[in-house]
């Protein structure tokens, strides 16, 4: 039992300190051999010599210069497709812009026409309300000649839409619908001399 509490006793040992340590070991050699990069800014009051000084103790290595690498030169195979590749690519903006064109031209002639046909619906409509309109004022005029006593409560009953069937948004006449049908059913005298 005693044996017990002396293992945890012992310091616990980091491994990435022993890593790093040892990595700093293998490179302390290679700061000799690689030249230190070109320096673009001015030094002010020796502030690069004390930049290389604490990466030095620091264990930071400057970097390596760029590797030289050769320019490949393309083979002449995919060369010739670039090129036609570009070319085909410039015939389909071409032809898309030539189609956008074509579908604009016709999208405007078909708007043009609607605009038309929608002008000539609403010219028939107007005429047709006004022919209806006509009619209808010499039909009452006519009728207004032929005003027989008691038939008043029938003639405005003729006014009005029976329809039970209100319009959304309308108001509601039902009980003014339901007083012209008892009036025209027993009607009460209008008195015309008034």
């Amino acid at each position: 039992m005693s044996n017990f509490g002396d293992a945890f006793d012992q310091p616990e040992v980091d491994p990435a300190a022993e890593f790093l340590a040892r990595e700093q070991d293998d490179l302390a050699g290679l700061e000799d051999e690689v030249k230190p990069a070109a320096i673009s800014a001015p030094v002010v009051n020796g502030d690069a010599h004390l930049k290389a000084e604490n990466d030095k103790l620091r264990g930071v290595s400057p970097s390596p210069p760029p590797l030289n690498r050769e320019v490949r030169e393309e083979p002449e195979k995919i060369k010739k497709w670039r090129e036609e590749q570009i070319k085909r690519l410039e015939e389909k903006d071409a032809e898309e812009e030539k189609k956008k064109l074509e579908l604009r031209e016709i999208a405007r002639k078909e708007l043009e026409e609607w605009y038309k046909n929608h002008e000539e619906a609403i010219a028939k409509t107007k005429a047709a309300n006004r022919d209806a309109a006509k009619n209808a004022e010499k039909q009452f005029v006519a009728e207004d000649d032929e005003i027989v006593p008691g038939t008043e409560w029938e003639r405005i009953a003729k006014l009005c839409d029976f329809n039970p069937k209100a319009k959304q948004g309308s108001k509601d006449v039902s009980r003014m619908r339901s007083i012209v049908l008892q009036l025209k059913q027993s009607p009460i005298p209008i008195n015309n001399k008034a």
